[in-house]
């Protein structure tokens, strides 16, 4: 079990370190700038969507732009989200706040892309009710890489069954 922990560690210390944050700050970069800053240009119209039909109520099973607003947000941000920020804002001052705040506008990017794929991409369900979608789906229909997008279901299931959990469960307990 030590050789495995080992190992584990080790990969990790590799990943967070240097590799993963190069790459999704890269992405960040690439996407703001491929987009041409759509976090920034389509603010003003973001605000409109989502207060356009706030506590308006839809017809049978639509939700409103500020309901898929709150979905989305619910989906983005966990407890991790927000002891991270507090222990980085007790750590790193008003330092911290604006590099999160630069790192929110460049991941922002990265989210819009992450949509934006998921809503071309998507394809109708068997039974006419409804679409199915997401990133196995797009790294299927647009990678063309069937074996990739199954591994990923496989390890996005069991993240989400298994791993989360304990991650939430860790943070809430050492907060």
């Amino acid at each position: 079990m030590d050789l495995l922990n080992s190992i584990v560690g080790q990969i990790n210390d590799v990943l967070w370190s240097y590799v993963l944050i190069i790459l999704l700050i890269g992405a960040g970069i690439i996407f703001t700038i491929r987009t041409k800053f759509v976090q920034i240009r389509f603010i003003k119209e973001m605000v409109r969507l989502i207060t356009s039909d706030a506590g308006s109520k839809m017809e049978g099973q639509q939700i409103s732009s500020f309901q898929a607003f709150c979905v989305s947000t619910a989906s983005r941000v966990g407890v991790g989200n927000i002891a991270g920020i507090a222990i980085a804002i007790v750590l790193g001052g008003p330092g911290a706040i604006f590099w999160m705040w630069i790192i929110a506008i460049l991941g922002s990017a990265t989210g819009f892309v992450e949509s934006t794929l998921a809503q071309i991409y998507k394809v109708p369900r068997t039974d006419s009710n409804g679409y199915l979608g997401g990133p196995a789906y797009y790294i299927n229909n647009a990678l063309h890489s069937p074996k990739t997008a199954v591994f990923f279901a496989i390890l996005i299931s069991i993240t989400y069954g298994l791993i989360f959990n304990s991650v939430q469960s860790n943070t809430i307990s050492l907060s």
